[in-house]
């Protein structure tokens, strides 16, 4: 049996011209996850990427199969002084792309896909001294796979840890009955707020989801709250927006927006596909505390998604914040592979900082 085909493509047109040479509008096996998207990674070369690293870095799509037996699987990369996935501190996963055959039989890749990248890339005239891709599950198949390539191509790998990630089992259970396995203060802190709210004066939650005539408002909505807010101004500001208008013509936009007195004061951006909800983005705007608005708005969208949308997870993506341990029921970790060619100089003063760097730890 030959091993699968490669293609590496240098420009997102040219895969969208070749998807739709082998009538590949989407990927066929229906992705489960946002972040294993043709439209996430889309937007993310588009508007995510910082402005230094798009004139450092080249994006590139590595494909390996046969589209007329399927799968064919793709590996978006960006290309610079070192090979990495096309993920950065917007992406809480990393999975690759992948369509069956024509036929719509959803066939997943194995070790010979695997292998075909793993060996290109060891192959390739640009010799990149590190290889890296993160966050991914460490239990997928593509995780072991993919580093067991490497290794076979000559490769010296390894696995890093990225951060933990909380998320709920929903288990069937409407918002009634999650709502009652919450911590005691929680409950009580959203109740709270609610009642504050109402004492104050006029309050809603409205939940955009479709590309209609309020969308921009929803989004302006978001932004106004994310600049008053805690945190800190966005990198590419371009993104967000960007990712909800995406969300909103693929059917993933959960975008809610808490008012009190008609003026925006709680905003978070979720996203839901193949059953599960993806808490993106929450912000509120500074000197609200007391109302617990954030927490009225988790709660309203939770609701919505557990009732509605009737999803079976819920994911609060990245990072280990005290305050998801309350909402969500289950933890798992994101783990990285990094790979070092060593018969680059680079490569291997990599590879001899990393493995001394993790003795001495």
């Amino acid at each position: 049996m030959s091993p699968p085909a490669l293609q590496i493509l240098d420009n997102f047109a040219s895969l969208q011209t070749l998807l739709q040479q082998h009538g590949h509008a989407q990927p066929r096996h229906a992705p489960s996850d946002v972040f294993g998207t043709l439209a996430w990674f889309e937007n993310l070369a588009a508007f995510g990427l910082d402005g230094a690293s798009q004139g450092q870095t080249d994006c590139q799509w590595w494909l390996a199969g046969d589209w007329d037996v399927g799968p064919v699987v793709c590996l978006p990369l960006l290309s610079g002084q070192k090979l990495t996935g096309l993920a950065n501190y917007y992406s809480s996963l990393f999975v690759p792309l992948v369509w069956s055959a024509s036929d719509g039989l959803a066939a997943q890749p194995g070790a010979a896909h695997w292998q075909t990248l793993a060996q290109a890339i060891w192959q390739h005239p640009r010799r990149w001294p590190v290889l890296m891709l993160d966050p991914m599950d460490p239990q997928s198949a593509f995780f072991t796979g993919f580093q067991a390539a490497l290794d076979q191509a000559g490769y010296a790998s390894d696995r890093y840890f990225c951060f933990g990630n909380w998320y709920l089992q929903v288990a069937g259970r409407p918002f009634a009955a999650y709502f009652q396995t919450l911590p005691s203060p929680l409950r009580h802190s959203i109740e709270r707020g609610r009642r504050r709210l109402t004492r104050h004066g006029a309050w809603q939650v409205d939940i955009q989801q479709l590309p209609d005539a309020n969308l921009e408002a929803a989004i302006d909505a978001f932004v106004a709250v994310y600049q008053t807010s805690w945190k800190g101004p966005e990198p590419n500001p371009r993104f967000i927006p960007a990712l909800a208008r995406t969300a909103a013509a693929q059917g993933w936009l959960r975008l809610g927006v808490l008012t009190l007195d008609g003026q925006a004061i709680a905003a978070q951006l979720w996203l839901v596909l193949g059953g599960k909800a993806s808490i993106f983005k929450l912000a509120y705007v500074a000197g609200f505390e007391r109302f617990s608005a954030g927490s009225v708005l988790t709660a309203a969208l939770m609701q919505h998604v557990l009732d509605v949308d009737q999803v079976h997870e819920v994911d609060y993506l990245t990072g280990d914040d005290a305050y998801k341990r309350d909402w969500m029921s289950h933890r798992r970790e994101r783990w990285g592979l990094v790979a070092f060619d060593r018969r680059t100089p680079g490569g291997l003063l990599a590879w001899l900082k990393h493995w001394v760097g993790k003795k001495l730890r």
